[in-house]
């Protein structure tokens, strides 16, 4: 079945008000940008979007959370994005944070058919008792607190109660995907992008290059298309770094004292 859609405009135009997002990436690497931006073109609302961040203020489902279009963010780290601090602070968006390892393993599990599943990430932690700030109230309170999980006892270890976490769409991006949905992600692009495509009800997959049925390599494919629904093409320049880090220009070596002196005694006798 051939899955390419003319644009990301088209992909993503059935997405209402209200519609639970899982989108890939991690920071800025391997982010749908191109989906991101076309959900912004809709106008939808009311978002509750699981991700590993929100992007940056400018950038990614930044755009999204500065445009107010998110309501709710099940994530595990959001530390570059200040608009995010400020509307979670000020009770304008619920905030779910879940250890990077348990929110992996969630959407894993919603896309394998497991309900839910017991991890010792958090025993004997605000995480198993409860009463993390999900949502402030406009006075600084909390209006929504994150309930207890159910703790077990497996070989003399307590582990946690977590669930599953399914979507009712999936925005990833792909280095390369058939026209099948078959998908090959780039080095540490991969990250989130297949466990959200797995837990996505419907998954929307933007590709860098796509090819033809039978030019991947079973072997290299990263997703299977069994998982994926619509794919549209992406602009692969379309990519931002989220903090470009250099070192200072080394200086030219010093020259030796000897030589120095060689050089200097042959100018003087010419």
């Amino acid at each position: 079945m051939d899955k390419v859609l003319g644009s990301a405009a088209q992909a993503v135009a059935d997405i209402s008000d209200g519609a639970t997002l899982a989108v890939g990436g991690f920071g800025l690497c391997g982010i749908p940008s191109a989906l991101i931006a076309a959900v912004g073109e809709t106008g939808v609302s009311g978002l509750h979007v699981v991700s590993n961040n929100c992007g940056v203020d400018d950038w990614g489902l930044g755009l999204l959370l500065r445009a107010g279009r998110i309501s709710r963010m099940t994530s595990s780290y959001v530390g570059e994005n200040k608009e995010f601090a400020r509307q979670y602070l000020a009770g304008e968006l619920e905030v779910e944070l879940t250890p990077q390892g348990t929110l992996a393993e969630r959407l894993r599990a919603g896309g394998s058919g497991v309900p839910a599943f017991f991890t010792p990430a958090g025993v004997g932690t605000q995480i198993e008792e409860g009463g993390l700030p999900w949502r402030y109230a406009a006075d600084g309170s909390v209006a929504v607190a994150s309930p207890p999980k159910e703790v077990r006892e497996f070989g003399g270890r307590s582990y946690l109660l977590e669930e599953a976490i399914t979507a009712d769409y999936a925005l990833v991006r792909a280095a390369v995907a058939d026209r099948h949905g078959n998908c090959v992600f780039h080095a540490a692009a991969r990250n989130f992008n297949p466990l959200s495509a797995m837990a996505g009800r419907i998954t929307l997959v933007e590709a860098e290059q796509i090819v033809e049925p039978g030019e991947l390599d079973p072997d290299a494919v990263h997703l299977p298309g069994v998982y994926v629904d619509r794919v549209v093409a992406a602009d692969a320049s379309d990519r931002r770094i989220e903090r470009r880090t250099v070192r200072p220009a080394a200086r030219p070596a010093a020259r030796p004292a000897v030589i120095t002196a060689v050089i200097t005694a042959a100018a003087e006798e010419n």
